[in-house]
């Protein structure tokens, strides 16, 4: 904290809509008055350049009287200078750089003949389009000329345009270029120095820019896209970036490089040499030289962020004062025969004259009141302190109780019918009904006022929400409690693997400590799925036994009930919206359910919404002991066929990325080959290395679509399989009667939720948890618990997976239980469920949409005949029917598989035989294999390699030297 502040002579508002940087403050005598007092010239980049001269009383006529000039340009004023521009005057004039214009103006003032003053008058003398958006600018005598000043304006691209006063020079880059620094001049060496890219401070001869020209006319100059290499006079590491450069010269002529960094000050010698370097313990803004420099020293100004004005000579700080705001610019004028003033200005237009002095601050602490000590309550007081302590000290629970001003709720109303006008907006699902939406309704709930409280809607794909943030400055008003509606719809063409979206919303309690509250939002199944006729034929079936009579359907799901609608209710369609048709079927007289579908992973949704509806109708029918099993064995081959897939894409994925990296390698080495044939003086044929170069950039192409594709079909195969691992925890638990605390580590090891992002995958995380169950407490004897865990990485296949899934299965249907670390395991269950009746072979009736006798009796297997007959009508096939569009073996075509590794050198020619020919006897490179037709459960990614396509070899080419 500074002891005094800059003291105001003169200040002036411009105004916030302007916007001002670093070259928007020029302080100079510009209309080249006798009595040599400065103006201050300031350029906004609306385009409004204004002149004042500040008088020391600060009177509103004073105040206008200041303003001299106020203009309005064209464009946007990115800098302005002053300097002998002209020619044929030695007069000072005004340079303003515009982003595409170069004008210099002349100032002069007319003295007026009654009160009102004089008048200030600016015109054009001549200007400079620009080829090149500009940056900068700097001006002074280049090539050592006398009397005059020339201007050198810095592009963004890098290239450096000179203009000898109303001439064109030549334009030239500047090497290794890649944004745009600060550039000063330097007059004794007549050289320019400026900070690249790679914080290297570069020093370029005047005369070395000058000579090396290539083009025959100025206009190709100032035009150019390429030109000869510049060599530098010398550079100095600076290892930050630099916010602003000053070029001092002393008394006695010796010149300084004065290099504001973001955290150091660095000054250097002409020639390049070490002078001082000064760290900052702040965040500087701007600086700017102050006074003439001694020989052995340099006076400078920094201000900074934290809104002071550091002064320093060389190293040591001289003197610190506050501002009142923080400046982008400073300047030091003369100002009515006061020198040394210094000029500053905001980005908000705040423009203050002022100067240094021991004006100390104002503020005096206030004295406290003086009060006699009571020592008996201070004791009192004291011991009740220790006692509160030792309290808290010996609680086994530290974590915060729950107070009235955190009693916040989020309260959840899903309506029972869906939107009459549907919100689904841009949506990927294909059906030939519009998509439904529902709107819920959210209410926020709160004994207390807060602010700032912010509400995020989070929805588990494809679903989707039409608005996900909201923010609310205040909540808290127990009459009119704050509420929202948001419409949730299916906007993915994929199977959703859950219903179940969440509301949480953050907040600030009034102690400052940061709380979250989160409520769940239970979508309907009518979200997702809509009636449709039953379906006679099916691929997969699941039955699930009860000991209750089964239960008619239209009472269970009354409303999906559609064309089923007034039917006997044992039988019920469903269709995912865009998707596979789910069939449910409820046995007359055998107490069974079945479940059938084409696609096996669809019926999750319809299983999950069955038994929650199932149990619900039963309870409140008075059923006290309702119990459902499952009796079949686990369809573990479909499930296998999904994981196969799944694992399959992620090690596509990881082809892919092996193979895009190795053609952008091809691709750079390619790119220096041509380079370096480009710049040689003797021109040399291309040896084919074009065509190479545009192949392979055909191919990277095509490699990036096939990444895009690949992930979308690992994200619609996650969703699949998360469905399919919902489905198989759920039959296991049904199969062998599991309590909540079994299905529940179950449910942790083979982990539903199967994420498609990430480094750690979901089958080395499932491996990983079900090898320690088998471990543990699924041990059949002491040498299974002695097997070392197998590392977290992706596997090359999913075999070590399968077995150890059936390994699990097997021993819970053995009869072992599941139990974590520390917890005793409980009684084996015997191999049959207990408390479920299952019915005879001569009671059995069959699952059939019209009334029809069976004749016979068997349990009914997913993987028998699809045909809807009666249970001991079914013939069992020799095989499980296959998944539909199932995805073939994925392999790479030799010609992408085989190619070189990127570090094998060649010269960079192709022989006759490695150059392909087209059918026309021409050359060409053929393209990847084209990424359509059938692919992973309805997805259209083929493997890599398609039979019938054709893929050239590359040769892979290094740059050497």
């Amino acid at each position: 904290m500074s002891l005094f502040k800059a003291r105001d002579w003169w200040s002036h508002t411009i105004g916030s809509d302007d916007g001002f940087d670093q070259g928007s403050l020029c302080v100079a005598n510009i209309d080249n008055n006798s009595n040599h007092h400065d103006k201050v010239i300031v350029g906004g980049f609306n385009g409004v350049l204004r002149i004042y001269q500040p008088r020391g009383s600060q009177g509103e006529a004073n105040k206008a009287e200041a303003v001299l000039l106020e203009m309005q340009l064209p464009q946007p004023i990115l800098q302005a200078e002053a300097g002998r521009f002209v020619s044929v005057s030695e007069k000072l004039h005004l340079a303003v750089l515009h982003p595409r214009k170069l004008t210099v103006y002349s100032v002069s003032g007319t003295a007026g003949a009654v009160e009102h003053g004089s008048q200030y008058q600016m015109k054009m003398v001549y200007e400079h389009n620009l080829q090149r958006t500009a940056f900068n600018l700097v001006v002074g005598p280049f090539g050592s000329v006398k009397g005059k000043d020339f201007l050198c304006v810095q592009s963004m691209d890098g290239t450096v345009s000179f203009f000898e006063q109303e001439s064109f020079s030549f334009s030239r880059f500047l090497p290794g270029f890649l944004l745009p620094g600060p550039l000063r001049y330097i007059p004794r060496t007549d050289s320019f120095v400026t900070v690249s890219s790679s914080w290297q401070v570069e020093s370029y001869k005047y005369q070395v820019l000058a000579v090396a020209t290539d083009v025959k006319t100025k206009e190709e100059s100032q035009k150019i896209t390429s030109g000869k290499r510049i060599t530098m006079d010398w550079s100095y590491s600076l290892g930050e970036a630099a916010l602003d450069i000053v070029v001092t010269v002393s008394a006695q002529g010796a010149t300084s490089i004065v290099i504001l960094g973001e955290r150091s000050i660095v000054c250097l010698k002409d020639t390049g040499a070490l002078k001082f370097m000064k760290k900052l313990e702040y965040n500087p803004s701007c600086f700017f030289p102050h006074g003439t420099s001694s020989e052995s020293s340099i006076t400078y100004m920094v201000a900074t962020h934290t809104r002071q004005l550091m002064i320093y000579q060389d190293t040591t700080l001289k003197w610190a004062a506050k501002l009142e705001y923080v400046p982008v610019s400073i300047r030091v004028g003369q100002f009515q025969d006061l020198k040394g003033v210094i000029t500053s200005i905001d980005d908000q237009g705040h423009l203050v004259c002022s100067y240094l002095g021991t004006d100390p601050s104002l503020f005096v602490t206030p004295s406290t009141d003086s009060r006699e000590i009571n020592y008996e309550e201070q004791d009192l007081e004291m011991k009740k302190l220790q006692r509160a302590i030792k309290e808290s000290a010996s609680k086994q629970d530290f974590a915060p109780k729950k107070t009235v001003d955190e009693d916040f709720q989020i309260e959840v109303t899903v309506p029972p019918n869906l939107d009459s006008t549907s919100s689904a907006t841009e949506t990927e699902v294909e059906d030939d009904d519009p998509i439904p939406s529902i709107t819920v309704k959210l209410v926020l709930k709160t004994s207390v006022s807060l602010p700032n409280v912010r509400l995020l809607i989070h929805c588990p794909y494809p679903i989707s929400v039409n608005q996900s943030t909201f923010t609310f400055p205040f909540i808290g008003d127990s009459s009119a409690p704050t509420s929202v509606l948001v419409s949730f719809f299916l906007r993915g063409n994929s199977l959703p693997a859950s219903l179940t979206a969440s509301a949480m919303a953050t907040y600030t309690t009034s102690k400052g400590a940061p709380r979250v509250v989160r409520s769940k939002i239970e979508l309907p199944l009518k979200l997702v799925v809509k009636p449709c006729p039953p379906v006679k034929t099916a691929t997969y079936k699941i039955t699930i036994d009860s000991n209750k009579n089964a239960a008619n359907l239209n009472d269970v799901f009354p409303d999906l009930l559609g064309p089923s609608a007034g039917g006997p209710g044992q039988a019920l369609g469903f269709q995912i919206i865009g998707g596979p048709k789910v069939t449910i079927l409820a046995s007359k007289s055998s107490q069974r359910y079945r479940l059938q579908s084409d696609v096996f992973e669809s019926m999750w949704l319809v299983i999950r919404s069955f038994l929650d509806r199932i149990q619900s109708f039963q309870r409140r029918g008075g059923a006290k002991d309702f119990q459902l099993s499952y009796g079949g064995i686990v369809p573990l081959t479909e499930y296998f066929e999904l994981i196969d897939t799944h694992l399959e894409l992620r090690i596509n994925a990881e082809r892919y990325k092996e193979l895009l990296d190795q053609r952008a390698r091809q691709f750079r080495a390619i790119q220096r080959r041509l380079l370096t044939r480009f710049k040689d003086k003797t021109p040399s044929p291309l040896a084919n290395l074009d065509t190479l170069l545009d192949g392979t950039y055909r191919q990277i192409l095509k490699l990036a679509d096939g990444v895009e594709e690949n992930h979308k079909a690992l994200v619609r195969c996650s969703l699949g399989l998360s469905c399919a691992t919902h489905m198989i925890v759920t039959i296991i638990k049904l199969a062998n009667n599991m309590t909540d605390k079994e299905s529940e580590i179950l449910h942790s090891s083979l982990m539903p939720h199967v994420p498609c992002d990430g480094e750690q995958g979901w089958e080395e995380a499932v491996d990983a948890s079900i090898s320690n169950l088998l471990r543990t407490c699924l041990a059949k004897k002491a040498l299974d618990q002695a097997v070392n865990p197998t590392p977290l990485i992706m596997p090359s296949d999913s075999t070590r997976l399968k077995k150890h899934i059936s390994q699990l299965c097997e021993r819970l249907s053995k009869g072992a239980r599941l139990y974590m670390d520390g917890q005793a395991p409980a009684e084996k269950r015997s191999g049959k469920s207990e408390g479920v009746v299952r019915p005879s072979s001569s009671t059995s009736r069959d699952f059939s949409v019209e009334s029809t006798t069976p004749d016979k009796s068997k349990r009914l297997d997913f993987r028998k005949s699809s045909q809807l007959s009666g249970l001991g009508d079914a013939e069992p096939n020799p095989s499980p029917a296959p998944l539909s569009n199932s995805q073939p073996p994925v392999s790479f075509p030799p010609g992408i598989e085989d190619l070189p590794s990127p570090g094998a050198e060649t010269n960079g020619t192709l022989s006759k035989e490695e150059v392909p020919s087209s059918p026309a006897g021409g050359t060409m490179l053929g393209d990847l294999p084209s990424l359509g037709g059938p692919g992973v459960r309805g997805t259209s990614l083929p493997p890599l390699g398609a039979p019938g396509k054709l893929c050239f070899k590359f040769v892979t080419i290094t740059y050497m030297k």
